[in-house]
């Protein structure tokens, strides 16, 4: 099927949210999904221009596809380069809000599918913890590698964890503005250093409260009206979205859902990782096609 891809700017105060729109050719009432990136990335990592990817599977197959830069990545303005005067609460209290209510005026009476990697599906997830009644409008919540907190140990925990993130990168934050990660190569996009600052908390396994203004997620979880919900974890994701800390994080979030872990050794041609469960050629024929199983049937 062929596809049409074109960029959007979604205005959220003073920030302009690139959005990246691909659908099929002849939509037809298709259905939209919201994507919603993790830390360090863009939305760059559910499509490509020349029709790569999970987002661009799903719009081949039907589905209206919104891929979100959050708050200056990608292809929002202005860059955190520019301006880095913001955190996760900006993320989960504006942005994520804004673009649910923005497709929804482009799709009215139909309830947006909500998909996340990694730290994207914490910041959903903590969206619908605050704003419960948003639940009623989304289909469904899919997310790949999210957890809140690392409790696994070991040399990559200590590296990528304990040192780069927790230590190393508002180290440079501070020096320079905001952690340049693609500067240093350790991610596709750059964070502000209120970003990390709320973050690390609860990476280092601290109550699910807000940094900035004490706002319990935890026990508001316990009253949201969860959409079903899919929980992906991967093989050889050995820290950054270990299956260990994703089910943590379901259990967390008090919400009953499904969870599968991708690996040979449950049927799939590969032990993903953290990045290759959305970017692997071989996902298009293992765990994809299954996505738009659970999205036409998302209680089977």
């Amino acid at each position: 099927m062929t596809l049409v891809q074109h960029s959007l700017q979604v205005p959220v105060g003073e920030h302009s949210l690139h959005v990246r729109c691909i659908s099929p050719a002849l939509p037809l009432q298709a259905e939209p999904i919201l994507m919603v990136h993790g830390a360090i990335e863009n939305g760059r990592i559910f499509y490509t221009e020349s029709g790569k990817g999970l987002a661009c599977f799903l719009a081949r197959n039907g589905y209206e596809v919104y891929v979100a830069d959050l708050r200056g990545r990608g292809g929002s303005k202005p860059a955190i380069a520019e301006r880095a005067d913001h955190g996760q609460f900006e993320l989960i209290t504006e942005d994520i809000p804004a673009l649910q209510r923005w497709i929804e005026a482009r799709h009215p009476g139909h309830p947006v599918h909500w998909m996340a990697h990694s730290w994207g599906g914490v910041l959903m997830a903590s969206t619908l913890a605050r704003f419960p009644e948003l639940a009623r409008q989304v289909a469904t919540l899919t997310f790949f590698g999210t957890k809140r907190s690392v409790s696994v140990q070991g040399p990559e925990r200590w590296l990528k964890v304990d040192l780069v993130w927790n230590r190393l990168a508002p180290w440079l934050a501070r020096r320079h503005g905001f952690f340049a990660a693609r500067r240093y190569r350790v991610g596709a996009d750059d964070e502000p250093l209120g970003y990390l600052e709320e973050s690390i908390p609860w990476v280092k396994g601290e109550a699910w409260h807000d940094p900035r203004d004490g706002f319990d997620y935890h026990a508001a979880a316990g009253k949201v009206a969860w959409p079903p919900l899919w929980m992906i974890a991967a093989q050889a994701d050995r820290v950054l979205g270990h299956p260990t800390d994703v089910q943590r994080f379901q259990q967390e979030m008090q919400a009953d859902g499904r969870f599968t872990l991708l690996g040979r050794g449950n049927g799939q041609r590969l032990d993903y990782d953290h990045i290759n469960m959305l970017t692997a050629p071989q996902a298009q024929d293992d765990h994809f096609p299954e996505l738009l199983s659970w999205l036409s049937q998302p209680q089977g």
